[in-house]
């Protein structure tokens, strides 16, 4: 009678179970996964200008014997793995699903007192983007592994998620997502605790637009308002006065936000000026009502403006949409949570008024983003500030669910009639 080894064992309970294998790899190379996030998390590059990332990562995966390529932009990647792994006979007429991380860092100066703070001053990885790609990363080192996957795993490495328009846009252009059956995103979250993930159907971020006002008039002097167009005044009404509008023009439960962050008009006391300017944000969780806002926001100020004599000039430029979860697509992460973290892990996540690019992949594949904890005890460090920091645990947590879900979208559909219709599955 004999007995396997640990090593035998572990590769007869992997071989046949993809999701179970990654779980080793993702634990084995932990380290390894902890030291590709610190790196990144040192050497930061705003969006459309992340050559060294993109250049490390593409090494990374060339080594791994995977065939990267860079999008036209010159910066970001897509990797296609699950060609039957490495000397593989291939499969490109299977599934494909779409895993996507954020490579880029933002305009803000690191302010944490760490081994891996940033080099670069005035640049930080303040939105968790470093551990997305972190995750991506290991998720396709771990998959390139196994011998037999279900499809294709399309990893898209985006730059410019924090610009607008973002890389999220290029990608759809590029024609990156065409023929995929579904996209997996997810995004840090220091509220909720590392080991948990958060999940929510339907809209889980909100689209965001700027918009610039600018209005005119002669100008004049304080004393006599009545002969000239009080610009001041009219600002005033339309900073006051659109958003209410709005909120009586459009269903209350699209989340419709309009916020101004900017007012300026005249130098002098006694001067009325001849020009002022508002700059702000409209936010909306409605991907309907969102196709519409600019018309409707355009025509109140406008409206609104004009009819107090100023001359009015809007600038409306639209951001990102919202991201809305397919219902399918959470099931299947949900599935893949329960399997990585444990019923009790799950957790709802609330909806937020920030944007996200990842919207736009919804323009051709149905699309599910998660939000990964990484709360390690301590006060939370909130994103977008320069002391925002992770429990590095929550790395494996990612590469774990992702690998997961994208694996059971890719058997789900397998398992289909061929030319069966429909996303997912």
């Amino acid at each position: 009678m004999s007995v396997e080894g640990d090593e035998a064992v572990t590769r007869r309970l992997t071989e046949d179970d993809p999701g179970r294998a990654v779980d080793v790899w993702s634990r084995a190379h932990h380290a390894d996964l902890v030291e590709v996030r610190r790196h990144l998390h040192a050497h930061p590059e705003l969006g459309f200008a992340e050559h060294e990332t993109t250049a490390y990562l593409e090494q990374r995966l060339i080594a791994a014997g995977l065939r990267p390529r860079r999008l036209k932009g010159g910066t970001g990647l897509v990797c296609d793995v699950g060609e039957g792994g490495l000397g593989g006979t291939g499969r490109a007429d299977g599934p494909v699903v779409v895993l996507r991380a954020d490579i880029d860092a933002l305009p803000l100066t690191d302010l944490k007192d760490v081994e891996y703070a940033s080099t670069r001053p005035g640049l930080c990885h303040a939105c968790g983007h470093d551990v997305h790609t972190t995750v991506l990363l290991g998720i396709a080192l771990a998959l390139v592994e196994q011998p037999d996957l279900p499809g294709t795993v399309r990893c898209v490495f985006q730059p410019a998620e924090e610009q607008v328009p973002g890389g999220g846009l290029l990608v759809v252009r590029e024609g990156v997502l065409d023929g995929a059956i579904g996209a997996f995103a997810l995004h840090c979250d220091p509220s909720v605790p590392v080991g948990r993930v958060g999940l929510r159907t339907g809209s889980i971020t909100a689209a965001c637009d700027r918009i610039e006002v600018t209005l005119t008039g002669p100008g004049g002097h304080t004393a006599r308002p009545q002969l000239t167009v009080d610009l001041v005044h009219a600002l005033g009404r339309v900073v006051t006065e659109v958003p209410g509008l709005l909120s009586r023009l459009v269903d209350p439960r699209s989340g419709m936000s309009l916020v101004w962050g900017a007012v300026s008009a005249g130098i002098a006391a006694n001067t009325i000026p001849e020009t002022g300017q508002l700059r702000g944000t409209l936010r909306v969780l409605d991907r309907d009502v969102w196709a519409s806002a600019e018309d409707l926001v355009t025509g109140l100020v406008t409206q609104d403006a004009a009819g107090r004599g100023a001359e009015v000039a809007v600038e409306y430029v639209r951001g990102v949409p919202p991201v809305v979860n397919d219902p399918r697509g959470i099931a299947l992460l949900r599935a893949a949570a329960v399997e990585t973290v444990g019923p009790d892990g799950v957790v709802l996540s609330p909806q937020s008024m920030g944007g996200e690019d990842f919207g736009w992949f919804a323009e051709r594949v149905p699309i599910a983003l998660a939000r990964l904890g990484t709360h390690g005890g301590g006060p939370e460090l909130d994103l977008h500030r320069g002391t925002f920091d992770v429990d590095e645990r929550a790395i494996g947590v990612g590469v774990r669910l992702l690998a997961r879900a994208a694996l059971q979208a890719l058997d789900a559909r397998s398992a289909m009639p061929a030319g069966a219709a429909g996303p997912w599955a």
